[in-house]
């Protein structure tokens, strides 16, 4: 994997310092990652302290794909395989003012990671700690998106459909 891009270099970041203040669409991927035992890993993000699924924005210069395989690797140290797409998050209803006062308007990609490899790390530039976790003990703060994100997998899991919201 490439080095890590600062915010400021990085180019949500850089739109950002153009744009101002207007709502911007936040081009991304989330991940689902689970182990042999069906259980779901999370990330605690350090900058809010919630408890999430494995995400961020896309790059210039990268494909989805790379972006949901960048993720993995940044914010768990996790080498992601293989991956299959399995929703989309588009709607202006998934538009959110983020903590520093930004607003944006999703378009995400969500993954299912087949396999992958590597050792969790659970501190990373990004994280303050990582686990599996089963569906039934989820910890919190949990951000909203995970369980909707893994409703949807269920729904792609048993129709072969991408669900497209």
């Amino acid at each position: 994997m490439g080095s890590r891009l600062s915010w400021a270099e990085s180019y949500l970041g850089q739109l950002r310092a153009l744009a101002g203040d207007r709502t911007l669409l936040f081009v991304g991927a989330r991940t689902v990652v689970r182990n042999p035992a069906g259980e779901v890993l999370l990330i605690e993000r350090s900058d809010n302290g919630y408890w999430a699924l494995p995400s961020g924005a896309m790059e210039l210069g990268e494909s989805i794909t790379q972006c949901a395989i960048r993720e993995v690797w940044e914010e768990t140290g996790l080498t992601a395989t293989a991956v299959t797409p399995f929703a989309t998050y588009t709607g202006p209803e998934y538009t959110f003012t983020n903590m520093f006062g930004d607003t944006y308007q999703l378009f995400v990609v969500a993954f299912r990671v087949d396999t992958w490899e590597g050792e969790l790390l659970t501190r990373t530039d990004e994280t303050t700690d990582a686990g599996f976790f089963a569906a039934g003990a989820m910890p919190a703060p949990l951000s909203s998106t995970v369980r909707e994100t893994l409703d949807d997998l269920v729904v792609f899991e048993r129709t072969g459909q991408i669900v497209l919201k």
